[in-house]
This record gives structure tokens, sequence and C-alpha cells, in this order.
């Protein structure tokens, strides 16, 4: 598993954000408190608070790809 931190502070980069990470078969978890939600949930994502940095847990062991594809959103 490999975590980083994201920021989406706006509607155009949740949407950009969840087809992104669509693409890929892997699980991930936004945690925001003591939340956790599905990062592919686009209607999820918009239940957190987007105005700071939010943990993206991505649970794989060969993250480059992912790691490469997010990198716009990475804190």
């Amino acid at each position: 598993m490999k975590t980083v931190m994201i920021s989406l502070n706006s509607i155009d980069k949740v949407k950009s954000f969840v087809n992104e990470i669509a693409r890929f078969d892997y699980d991930f978890d936004l945690i925001s408190g003591r939340y956790i939600i599905d990062a592919k949930s686009i209607m999820g994502i918009f239940s957190l608070d987007l105005s700071k940095p939010i943990q993206l847990d991505i649970h794989t062991d060969d993250a480059d790809a992912v790691i490469e594809a997010l990198a716009p959103y990475i804190v």
C-alpha cells in the first residue's frame, strides 16, 4: 500500500481525478479526519472537506503508474 496527500480544491479537479483513477483496477481510499470513502465515488468525495489536503491510500504494491498519473493532484 502507498499513501500520498492530494489536493482536490475545485469541481473540475475532482472530476478529472475520478476519471484518472477509474482507469486502474486497484482500490483507492480517501481519508479525511475520521471519514474513509472510496476514491472512485464522486459523490463521496464531495462529502469531504476539500479545502485542505486529503490522504489517498493506494492498495497495490506497484503504485508507480498511479503516482505518475496522479502527479497534478499530489501535494
